[in-house]
């Protein structure tokens, strides 16, 4: 057999096992798991750090004093530094719509070794522990709740008896690179950390989704959240493990009214949004890089690759194998295109995607070796080993 056909095969081996034995990561019919409304709600502080969030907040901010929550809840908000006048805005939104108490203190500048959006957590988690809570629920100021949010998410975890219930809010599609960009997204993250995996409490796959993450308060201190994770780029899969490191039970799954109003309606912005972490889930490894961008090749790129040449060469074979490993790929994207109410034409275009995330992939670990460290929020964050965190 030829190189081509060899890497053919190779591609199709690979289609074969992500359909079956990658924990159906492609089905997204994993919502909040069964729940009953306890006898006694029991008491819950949201902690939202935010950090020059005052295009946001006016979205966001009322659907979490909204909450119909029957027992006791409090917001926090933390002002981290933002020149927007976010702290102000949050203020005033609370005198005007009501609803749950809020609070809008600033943690003052994070010190080094901590990454700034875990110092601000830290110090909600402070202003919160005050309060006695059974529950925390940490979730960033993009995020609207539909108003049964909180109780639902409680209802759940108590049902289930989990230490972490997360949700992975729908990301907005409105823009064509959106649309393009953004539901592969959440398809790579589950098929990196297959979310019926999450669950399973003898399985080391764990990971959550920043954006809406209830925890047990107990949970939180025995795993020594956010201290243990401080450093973490990518502080919602650093806390999953964190918790379910430290004997925790977690869950995470597709949010059906939990929604990020965060818009991305240029290239650059999902660019930025992808490569400023893309090479710290590699751990910094160039090895792990090297294999990651043969991986995505070979899975992505070598299907559409292997059909044309087989077809124009003659060689049916070649082309039969790449052909039904693109229609495999394409098949397994389609769900995921549903949940985001996309057009099913755009799931033949994931080659074209998963080209886009390797070469963001590839910047990601060139930004990291010139020095930048991953940027975000006017903050850049040093190599691992210095874990500077500068403004």
């Amino acid at each position: 057999m030829s190189a081509v056909a060899w890497t053919a095969v190779g591609s199709l081996a690979a289609w074969l096992w992500l359909l079956l034995g990658q924990g159906f990561f492609w089905r997204t019919d994993l919502r909040l798991p069964p729940r009953r409304e306890p006898g006694d709600w029991p008491s819950v502080c949201v902690v939202v750090p935010a950090r020059d969030e005052a295009a946001v907040l006016p979205e966001s901010l009322p659907s979490l004093l909204a909450q119909d929550y029957p027992g006791r809840a409090e917001i926090f908000l933390v002002d981290d530094g933002s020149s927007d006048g976010t702290g102000e805005l949050a203020r005033a939104l609370a005198r005007t719509h009501g609803g749950l108490p809020l609070t809008v203190d600033s943690p003052g500048e994070p010190p080094a070794g901590w990454t700034g959006k875990l110092w601000a957590v830290r110090h909600g988690i402070g202003l919160a522990r005050a309060r006695g809570p059974e529950y925390l629920l940490l979730t960033d100021a993009d995020i609207a709740h539909a108003p049964d949010s909180l109780r639902t998410l409680v209802a759940a975890a108590r049902t289930g008896g989990f230490d972490l219930v997360s949700q992975m809010a729908r990301l907005r599609v409105e823009s064509v690179w959106e649309r393009l960009v953004v539901p592969a997204f959440v398809y790579f993250f589950a098929q990196l950390y297959p979310f019926r995996w999450i669950a399973v409490k003898d399985s080391r796959t764990a990971a959550a989704a920043g954006g809406c993450v209830l925890l047990r308060a107990d949970a939180t201190e025995r795993a020594r959240i956010p201290d243990a994770i401080r450093h973490a780029v990518i502080d919602d899969v650093a806390l999953a493990r964190a918790v379910k490191g430290s004997g925790g039970h977690i869950w995470l799954g597709l949010a059906e009214r939990v929604d990020s109003v965060r818009p991305y309606p240029r290239l650059h912005d999902l660019w930025r949004m992808v490569s400023r972490s893309a090479y710290a889930q590699l751990r910094h490894n160039p090895l792990l890089l090297l294999g990651t961008v043969l991986g995505l090749a070979v899975v992505y790129l070598v299907p559409p690759v292997v059909l044309f040449t087989g077809l124009f060469s003659g060689h049916t074979g070649i082309a039969a194998a790449g052909g039904l490993a693109w229609l495999l790929m394409t098949a397994t994207y389609l769900p995921m295109l549903r949940y985001y109410r996309q057009p099913v034409w755009l799931a033949a275009s994931l080659p074209v995607t998963a080209f886009l995330y390797l070469l963001m992939t590839v910047d990601s670990a060139v930004q990291h070796y010139r020095g930048r460290g991953a940027a975000w929020k006017g903050r850049t964050y040093a190599r691992p080993d210095t874990a500077l965190d500068e403004r």
